[in-house]
């Protein structure tokens, strides 16, 4: 199936001539607008504590909802992926990010109202100083610290974190 399927008019200018140009794109036969399906820009922030545990969430919501997660989210319009992970990390726990250091990346695909949401998840090491502020919010249930080598991928709702987490478990903390 295409990843456009569920789009049938040209977003330009309504047409619904809006056929598939090839496995990516979708053209307007009407006015020549050409569409790309592109990934959506995401973050993870992986937090650790002086005891070599990680920030692990409980996700509120669908999708995956009451898996385990990590703090993180869509990156907005005009936002750099270092701003969008602390600005997340703010959001879902309270905490302030004093240093981020991109680590990799890793495609991920997230249903969302129903569409299937293809994303390159950005995953970044968070600095931050005191975690007494420690709050689930946002779209978070609960919040906890896990040893490192007590994390278990298959807990994970999502399928780029459970590979996130396994890469973690490799990395000598």
């Amino acid at each position: 199936m295409h990843p456009l399927n569920q789009f049938s008019y040209c977003p330009k200018c309504g047409s619904d001539c809006f056929v598939e140009n090839n496995f990516k794109s979708k053209k307007c036969e009407t006015c020549g607008f050409v569409y790309y399906f592109n990934s959506s820009a995401s973050t993870i922030a992986l937090i650790i504590n002086d005891d070599k545990e990680l920030l692990v969430a409980t996700r509120a919501h669908e999708p995956a909802k009451d898996t385990l997660d990590l703090p993180g989210g869509f990156v907005d319009l005009d936002e750099t992926g270092e701003e969008a992970v602390a600005r997340e990390v703010k959001e879902e726990t309270h905490l302030d990010v004093s240093a981020v250091e991109y680590l990799f990346s890793i495609p991920n695909r997230y249903v969302y109202s129903g569409f299937e949401v293809h994303t390159l998840d950005l995953v970044y090491w968070c600095k931050v100083g005191d975690t007494s502020d420690l709050q689930a919010e946002d779209d978070v249930a609960n919040l906890q610290f896990i040893k490192i080598n007590e994390l278990n991928p298959d807990l994970f709702g999502l399928h780029s974190v459970k590979e996130v987490i396994k890469e973690v478990k490799k990395m000598k903390l």
